[in-house]
């Protein structure tokens, strides 16, 4: 079966940019249906991370010598390509960081020295624990009360009680664009402009929404939005926070050290102005080079051609997995979410379903999926996660279900 987007896309050639997938797993072909958790990465920003190894490897922002300089121009333009990627204002409201999780620290350790007892935030029920636990420490810290944004069985936020729940003291926001765990993608302009008509402040964990989404954060005018370079065929260890100019300004540093400050003496230090208040130390210099070109990679194939592309995967899995008896898909319907598809088998284990796939060569994710309180919601002890990016095919997801329904008779 070949699909209108499949063509468009030239699906073939595409698949033959990343190496690992041509690669075999216990004597069959790589069936890669992880994409939730890390893409895969093609030969492009792979060559970009060897190139800046062999000839420009250097620290950057210190050094007058040539190396350094080249290496400081490469990191600066990478920068560049994300504030034009996600549409920030200015460049130095792009902070590099580890990633999504290091973003959010980022800003909730900030936010401790704002923040009063008394004051509340709201997160939603379908966070990765990422977007959880630093602002559970940010509330023993403070005193602030944390509040949860509940969810309906068919995995999409309450919004009636989102809106009861917003009020004047009401400070922060915490909402994933897209839920890992059941591909969900949250109405988040919804959620963004609710909040700032009472003056609260609102954060988006893209990670999830990043491969298949192209945030505008003007357009959104989210305060902070996290990014992960290794969700969008990007290395691992490198991210981006988005955040305001004025608030990135207000928040005091995340962490001390070199290239953060502007003079240091033993009686008093003084910080350096954005970016570099919030990237102490030696950086990721080749990650960010990468993400950077990882962003040219995918905006070359195209959001909108990879959005409909995936699609069309999501609901043909959908259409043959619901085949299968015994099979419950958790989430929303395919309209609503990203190409997530989120199971289980009656009487089975999704762990047991997963290992089994492994064996045949299909690589799904199993577990809680760093959200425990989804799987208890459902009361389940995890999922099997199949999630699609742009370099699958429907040939993929034939084998998949085939090895499924093998795995099946196996376990009954």
């Amino acid at each position: 079966m070949t699909t209108t987007s499949e063509q468009l896309l030239d699906i073939k050639k595409i698949r033959e940019d990343f190496p690992i997938l041509h690669r075999e797993i216990n004597g069959k072909p790589l069936v890669y249906f992880d994409n939730a958790a890390t893409s895969q990465t093609p030969k492009h920003v792979i060559d970009c991370i060897v190139d800046y190894y062999e000839t420009k490897n250097a620290n950057i922002h210190r050094g007058v010598h040539t190396l350094s300089q080249m290496a400081t121009d490469a990191y600066e333009e990478a920068r560049e390509k994300v504030r034009a990627h996600f549409n920030a204002k200015k460049a130095h409201e792009i902070i590099f960081t580890s990633g999504t999780t290091h973003s959010i620290n980022l800003v909730a350790n900030g936010y401790a020295s704002v923040l009063q007892k008394g004051d509340e935030i709201l997160v939603s029920a379908m966070e990765h624990h990422s977007n959880i636990v630093p602002w559970q420490m940010l509330c023993e810290k403070t005193g602030a009360i944390l509040k949860v944004i509940p969810m309906s069985y068919h995995g999409e936020l309450e919004m009636d009680t989102y809106k009861q729940m917003l009020n004047d003291k009401t400070k922060l926001v915490f909402v994933n664009h897209v839920s890992n765990a059941l591909g969900t993608i949250n109405p988040i302009e919804d959620i963004i402009h609710l909040a700032h008509a009472v003056g609260a402040k609102v954060l988006i964990d893209g990670a999830q929404s990043a491969p298949h989404i192209k945030a505008d954060a003007q357009a959104l005018d989210v305060d902070f939005y996290t990014v992960s370079a290794h969700k969008i065929c990007g290395p691992t260890g490198v991210g981006m926070l988005y955040g305001k100019e004025d608030l990135l300004n207000m928040l005091p540093p995340y962490q001390g050290g070199g290239e953060m400050i502007s003079e240091v003496t033993f009686e008093k230090t003084t910080y350096a102005g954005l970016p570099h208040k919030f990237e102490a130390g030696t950086p990721n210099i080749s990650g960010g080079i990468a993400f950077g070109a990882a962003l040219d990679y995918m905006n070359d194939v195209g959001f909108e051609n990879i959005a409909s592309y995936e699609s069309e995967l999501l609901k043909y899995a959908t259409d043959e997995i619901s085949k299968i008896e015994g099979v419950e898909i958790y989430g929303t319907s395919p309209e609503k979410k990203t190409a997530v598809l989120s199971f289980n088998i009656k009487g089975l284990h999704p762990y047991d379903i997963g290992t089994l796939l492994d064996k045949m060569g299909v690589a799904v994710r199993t577990g809680h999926h760093c959200a425990q309180p989804i799987m208890e919601f459902y009361k389940i002890p995890g999922t099997v996660r199949a999630s699609f990016s742009f370099y699958n095919t429907i040939e993929e997801i034939d084998i998949f279900i085939s090895a499924l329904k093998k795995a099946k008779t196996m376990l009954l």
